[in-house]
């Protein structure tokens, strides 16, 4: 472990970008994605729902395990891509060799959408078929889904034709809003000195503790977007419209209904947990109000939004941020210590905050080696050290997967799920922090920090929810204008912040730097993260009854978050998501939080 923030290294993966190794490796998934398409056309076509049954079984069977290989090994290749990417759009060696493999990754789409049009037409028979075993037996649950979404598949022709175009269409677009917001960069004055910042760096500053930095910050932000937001407008625009498009000609309801299915709730759930949302927002006001006036404000301008308040007098080194994660982990299980320990020592974060470096956080799996790697822009902050525990929080939930042998096909998580883990590690940590608290500005300081993420998952989220539902809207009329997609953030803002924030110091940009607005295939990126802080604040209480006895079920459902319907798995642990009532119990939490921060 190193005190200055580390780069990871996925050399145990490949040496670099021109191994040999990784060149055979992508020529092997050329090959066995062209074996699959030829497996399809000469064995498969012949299977019909008229066929016996063994014989269906078997061609399944096939079919699953070419696929589980061939996705294996892609998603391998990919992530290691992706790791030089993510952290340099500068690298045009890496961008080169990324889109020659969104090139291949195409081919497997292509692959894909063949064989769920085929496994489609056995959708009633599949319940027989998989009784039968075999590898299409432990694959039941996610063959079934992907015979019930075929019937929203276009023509052969149209699905193939829409994997090609998406190259210089939807996925060209995300690209280009990637490469504008990692290069886009800021000279600013800070302690006294001219620097230029990474706009991740500069989005940081909004928690600096100076508010005459906040606010240069806020107001350098907004004028740095309004000088790109002519391409990131056309970058919206060519992606919802794309996904507009093919959403009718699939025979989609509107815009939520695929991400509803990915997510695996229906939109019950999703209606009485909005509902619940909604209405703790007269609390989230409180708090926000609350929070301007211990700066002489009565609301607060979006630079003192994730403001500091109280007196925390702890800066962490990386080191000294590894070493309370690792004492607290080891507190819930020695085995999330030590999956965590193996991370910080082998360097799967790349924490280091840098000009070319995506902005914000995340996990990604790299099967190959049963491992994850980690991004996130390290400060020294406590909302930092929060980050790294709720990504190794992701890393934890692959490790359970990995663990239980389960395949790339039984691995698939909706977003739903995907936050259990990391919402567990976050709140270990945030626990283990207030149990050594006595003084009250101490106290004071981390129910803020506890706050503004508390306000971002429930406020903010349901902002970002109303204001894409509004663009996919207005998108099927019309392209939007960079100044009514500001428009419509500011409305969305209005309706969920109120009269918290100041109506002088929104933030109308705030759709332009978030990579999850620009996903053609996975839309409504934001409610998911709802559920799954909702539904972990509601484990976190389960475990605080039960105790050591939680811990097998838990890693049960980490690693079985692919292979069930969200409500399925959360009924295990007696928990009904369609209940408005589980979902204001996990609020009340939040809620309790903001009575002792406003008697503080």
């Amino acid at each position: 472990m190193t005190t200055n923030p580390p780069r990871w290294d996925l050399s145990n993966v490949y040496p670099d970008l021109e191994s040999v190794d990784l060149e055979k490796d992508i020529q092997w998934v050329k090959e066995a994605t062209r074996e699959l398409r030829q497996y399809y056309q000469d064995q498969l076509v012949k299977i019909e729902p008229s066929s016996a049954l063994e014989d269906i079984n078997q061609a399944v069977s096939t079919m699953v395990d070419k696929m589980n290989v061939l996705m294996e090994k892609a998603a391998t290749i990919n992530a290691f891509i992706q790791s030089y990417i993510a952290t340099d759009s500068y690298d045009k060696q890496a961008s080169r060799i990324g889109s020659q493999f969104d090139q291949v990754l195409v081919g497997i789409h292509q692959a894909q959408v063949l064989l769920e049009a085929w496994l489609g037409q056995f959708k009633d028979l599949l319940p027989e078929v998989l009784a039968l075993g075999n590898s299409a037996g432990a694959h039941a649950f996610p063959l079934q889904e992907i015979a019930e979404q075929s019937q929203y598949l276009m023509s052969e022709k149209e699905e193939l034709l829409a994997s090609e175009l998406g190259l210089s269409g939807a996925s060209a677009w995300g690209k280009l809003q990637g490469t504008v917001t990692s290069q886009k960069s800021v000279e600013f004055e800070l302690a006294g000195e001219m620097k230029t910042l990474p706009m991740p760096a500069m989005i940081n500053l909004s928690s600096h503790p100076d508010e005459s930095v906040r606010k240069r910050a806020y107001e350098a932000e907004l004028t740095a977007w309004e000088s790109v937001k002519e391409p990131l407008a056309a970058s919206m625009n060519g992606i919802k419209g794309w996904v507009n498009t093919l959403n009718a000609h699939r025979g989609r309801t509107d815009a939520l209904h695929q991400p509803l299915d990915q997510a695996r709730i229906d939109r019950e759930t999703l209606d009485v947990m909005l509902s619940a949302m909604a209405d703790s927002f007269t609390q989230f006001r409180r708090y926000f109000k609350a929070k301007a006036a211990r700066f002489g404000q009565e609301s607060l301008p979006w630079w003192n939004l994730f403001a500091p308040t109280g007196k925390l007098d702890k800066e962490y080194t990386f080191s000294e941020a590894a070493d309370f994660i690792l004492k607290n982990f080891g507190v819930f299980s020695p085995e999330l210590k030590a999956f965590a320990k193996t991370a910080f020592e082998n360097r799967w974060i790349d924490a280091e905050q840098r000009s070319g470096k995506r902005g914000g956080a995340f996990c990604m799996s790299v099967p190959g080696v049963k491992e994850s790697r980690i991004l996130c822009n390290f400060d020294g902050s406590l909302d930092q050290v929060m980050t790294i525990a709720h990504e190794l929080g992701h890393g934890y939930h692959n490790f359970n997967m990995f663990q239980a042998k389960k395949t790339p096909l039984q691995r698939q998580t909706p977003m739903t799920m995907a936050e259990t883990a990391s919402i567990m590690c976050e709140t270990i940590v945030f626990n283990a922090v207030m149990d050594t608290i006595q003084d009250p500005q101490a106290e004071l300081a981390l129910l803020e920090t506890a706050l503004i993420g508390d306000s971002q998952v429930i406020v903010d989220i349901y902002s970002r929810f109303l204001f894409e539902k509004e663009v996919f809207k207005r998108r099927e009329a019309a392209e939007l204008s960079a100044d009514e997609l500001c428009e419509i953030m500011e409305e969305a803002q209005i309706a969920t912040y109120g009269e918290g924030l100041d109506p002088g110091y929104r933030h109308k940009f705030m759709w332009t730097w978030k990579p999850h607005y620009y996903y053609a295939g996975l839309s409504f990126y934001n409610f998911p993260y709802a559920f799954g802080m909702l539904f972990g604040v509601g484990l976190y209480a389960i475990y605080q009854q039960r105790g050591e006895d939680f811990i097998p079920d838990y890693k049960q459902l980490l690693s079985s978050t692919g292979e069930a319907p969200a409500a399925e798995l959360a009924a295990r642990f007696e928990i009904d998501i369609r209940s408005k009532k589980f979902w204001e119990d996990s609020l009340g939490v939040v809620g309790r939080r903001i009575e002792r921060y406003c008697e503080l």
